[in-house]
């Protein structure tokens, strides 16, 4: 067992901050983010992945170093996830770090997935120091949709609802724009940007026509690229005019039961799915048990009538009520345009974290 020095946090944190850049767009791979060391502790370089098909950390931060001239020989590198060691769409991180001839490695969590892993086995093996677990929570916490999807098998759900005081999400009269003030909705967008799917039902559609898109504050859409699928779930028509129908980049799922439309998206490499829809549809996926996260935003407003944000799921009694695991609260506007937003998970204990100990390998 060992400790960190405060240059190597420093570094790590570093690392982190890389690793959730905004350049990256959601997808099949984890965020993951590099810093290389040199012997006296001086950041020489770092990099970032930017998605499926482009360099790993580890390569992009060894190929920034050399546009500088300057070798990482006997450097230490500080990586988010452990390298991998294996050839996909890129070559195997830990050949790369062998030769680049680097005398350390440190990262904060282990790869959990069998094609991916074992990379620390195979440099520790080639003579390089290799030690883990270093800032390994704030790891676990920025990969955990693909943490969950990777060990699970099936996309992360989060489930964003956006309600008054009493619970309700339209009027009797069936408007519901707008029950958040703007505050609100711009933290939904960038909630959104997190996300490989947007999923509402046909319900949604048919009385709200939503466009499903990021937009950013000035209500512009993001690029292309960084828009999420959006996914309708349901066997009703939806008329050609529909806003969900725009482009190719919508996906139709007539399908009802929550298992097989996560099923479906998994085959899309879909790690985290945003559920948007109505009480219908939430209400399906929570007595499944899959719905992994709440974010939800209260409008200091009342309705005493109107459509509810879920239906019953089956708490018969207070006991069967299903309580966040670490909530969050944060307020969002001032005055007349206030919200709150609470947020938290409804985890289950197969979902894997990290190391929560530092550790030095022999």
């Amino acid at each position: 067992m060992t400790s960190f020095t405060t240059v190597q946090t420093a570094a790590m944190q570093r690392a982190l901050r890389a690793a959730a850049s905004p350049d990256a767009p959601p997808g099949p791979n984890p965020r993951v983010g590099c810093v290389i060391l040199s012997p006296d502790g001086d950041i020489l370089a770092e990099g970032h992945h930017r998605g499926a098909g482009t360099a790993h950390a580890e390569v992009d931060a060894l190929a920034n170093l050399a546009a500088t001239g300057t070798s990482a020989r006997g450097a230490s590198v500080l990586v988010t996830l452990e390298p991998c060691n294996h050839q996909g769409r890129t070559g195997p991180c830990v050949q790369a770090l062998l030769d680049a001839g680097v005398a350390e490695v440190i990262y904060a969590q282990d790869d959990p997935t069998d094609q991916a892993g074992g990379g620390a086995a195979a440099l520790e093996a080639a003579g390089v120091r290799v030690r883990r677990g270093l800032c390994a929570q704030e790891a676990a916490r920025l990969n955990r949709p693909w943490l969950l999807a990777v060990t699970r098998g099936r996309p992360m759900v989060t489930w964003k609802l956006a309600t008054t005081l009493d619970g309700r999400i339209a009027a009797a009269d069936g408007t519901s724009q707008w029950i958040t003030p703007v505050a609100a909705r711009h933290d939904a967008h960038r909630l959104r940007r997190q996300c490989d799917a947007i999923m509402v039902g046909t319900g949604t559609v048919l009385a709200d026509d939503p466009a499903l898109t990021v937009r950013d504050e000035a209500g512009q859409p993001a690029p292309a690229h960084l828009q999420p699928l959006r996914v309708v779930v349901g066997a009703r028509s939806l008329p050609p005019t529909a806003r969900v129908l725009a482009d190719d980049h919508c996906l139709l799922l007539p399908d009802h039961d929550p298992r097989a439309v996560l099923a479906a998206l998994a085959e899309r490499e879909i790690r985290h799915v945003l559920l948007e829809g109505g009480p219908t549809l939430a209400t399906a996926f929570l007595r499944a048990g899959l719905v992994d996260r709440v974010v939800a935003y209260t409008a200091p407003a009342l309705l005493g009538a109107g459509a509810a944000a879920l239906a019953d799921f089956g708490a018969a009694t207070i006991t069967d009520a299903l309580r966040l695991s670490h909530p969050r609260v944060e307020v969002l506007g001032a005055g007349d345009e206030l919200a709150v937003r609470l947020c938290g998970d409804l985890e289950a204990d197969d979902v894997p974290t990290a190391h929560t100990h530092t550790e030095e390998s022999h």
